[in-house]
């Protein structure tokens, strides 16, 4: 049994009573967490912290450790350090797959009963609940959410007779092709086709939008404990709508619609073709959004601008989008008096008024229900209007405690049909004996 495995339990009567009970550690001293989470351009994240820190001032100090922007490096160093059972970092946010890799082995405290205690689970957007459960538990709270989406040169498709953006890709090249002939623009659609996790959920969004799946299982239900996946194991990407959704792409390619380089792109790459106005489609984040009225960045105003769903093979297909975003959790190695005061700056960071300015002055995605029909951030972010439309068809990437080790099999495999090195028959079938290897290796 492992050292703290044997502690936990051994202690489990006292912790179990006083941990996350909302009171405070009897002390003369501040205590000084330090929270890690990725690099933000807007500011706003750090404006909060500060709140935060007046609030609480003599009493809690937050300093912000700032990880790698890219999820893939960041859960690289999250890891580095669990493996030492380091409390270095104390409070942390986690990209939205982590949560049954990072609670199966032991890395982050449960925080089932201080949420059902501190919140209403209805106020939250279900699918991000759903990110933060685990085997019945709850391991994180949900911060802000990000979906993929589909923005289209409105004003574009206007000149060249188009009245509504496309809802299946035949569309979308239709109009792409003669979108270009009419305006010169360079590009028809460009998107995250780099080997890295950002390709991992544009792959997962050609296969479900033909009617393909990657990973299923058998779930159960269990109240307002969310969802329990018995087997998160079972592998049904090798079909043929699967790889019908991968040929969708590469049928793209070969028309001219997409750029051969698309294969390299990542979310800068495609924001800067499409912002440069050099793309009439791409499919992004909704940061994408909120940086098009900044005259010295973009070439195209947001006005210029129409968001929708991404789309499928056919249109009896329904349309899914693959949800990102960031949970906030606590590191189980660090003290129990710091876990405490995690708990406070977690529940201050997700609060609906932090939600909110972290809406309006950063372009995030509130995670809260009522935050989608605040008048204030709809006259500020009229996409939020589509975005909570597209969040009700999102999915989540592969629930499994594997999930990091099948990641790169199904970026790299995806990255290779860009590039023209496999049919979408092939790839499945490769991905398929891949994905079969990793469940073999950890059972």
């Amino acid at each position: 049994m492992k050292r703290r495995k044997f502690i936990t339990l051994a202690g489990a009567g006292v912790a179990g009573s006083t941990l996350l009970a909302g009171t405070f550690p009897t002390q003369s001293g501040e205590i000084t967490l330090t929270f890690g989470h990725g690099s933000d351009d807007s500011g706003t994240i750090q404006v909060v912290i500060d709140k935060f820190n007046t609030r609480y001032k003599g009493k809690i100090r937050v300093t912000w450790k700032t990880l790698a922007r890219e999820s893939d490096t960041m859960h690289r160093q999250l890891v580095s350090n669990f493996n030492v059972e380091s409390g270095e970092v104390d409070v942390f946010s986690a990209d939205v797959p982590w949560t049954a890799e990072f609670s199966s082995k032991e890395y982050i405290k449960e925080l089932t009963k201080g949420f059902y205690r501190d919140y209403t689970p209805e106020d939250f957007l279900t699918n991000t609940l759903k990110s933060t459960y685990y085997n019945y538990r709850m391991w994180g709270v949900p911060w802000y959410t990000d979906i993929g989406m589909l923005y289209y040169r409105r004003d574009l498709l206007a000149k060249s007779g188009f009245n509504s953006p496309p809802k299946t890709w035949s569309e979308l090249s239709e109009m792409a092709i003669k979108v270009m002939a009419d305006s010169g623009t360079q590009h028809g659609y460009v998107f995250q086709g780099a080997d890295y996790e950002g390709g991992v959920a544009n792959a997962l969004e050609y296969i479900w939008n033909a009617g393909g799946r990657v990973l299923t299982g058998n779930i159960s239900v269990a109240g307002s404990f969310g969802q329990r996946v018995i087997d998160p194991n079972v592998i049904t990407v090798n079909s043929s709508n699967a790889a019908k959704g991968l040929d969708e792409v590469r049928t793209m390619i070969s028309a001219g619609v997409v750029p051969k380089v698309v294969s390299e792109f990542r979310e800068l790459e495609s924001w800067e073709a499409f912002a440069g106005g050099n793309a009439v489609f791409m499919r992004n984040w909704p940061f994408a959004y909120g940086n098009l009225d900044n005259p010295e960045l973009s070439k195209i105003s947001p006005d210029q601008v129409g968001i929708a769903p991404i789309p499928v093979s056919s249109s009896s297909n329904r349309s899914y989008s693959c949800q990102g975003g960031w949970n906030l959790m606590i590191n189980a190695y660090t003290t129990q008096e710091k876990q405490q005061a995690a708990w406070k700056f977690i529940r201050f960071m997700t609060a609906p008024e932090q939600q909110k300015y972290m809406a309006l002055n950063g372009g995030f995605l509130p995670t809260y229900k009522s935050l989608y029909d605040d008048q204030e951030i709809l006259a500020v972010m009229p996409s939020i209007r589509q975005g909570k439309e597209i969040l009700e068809n999102a999915r989540v990437r592969p629930i499994t405690p594997f999930y990091q080790q099948m990641a790169p099999r199904i970026s790299r495999t995806f990255n290779r049909v860009l590039r023209g090195e496999m049919s979408g028959r092939l790839a499945v079938q490769t991905l398929e004996k891949e994905l079969r290897i990793v469940l073999r290796k950890n059972r």
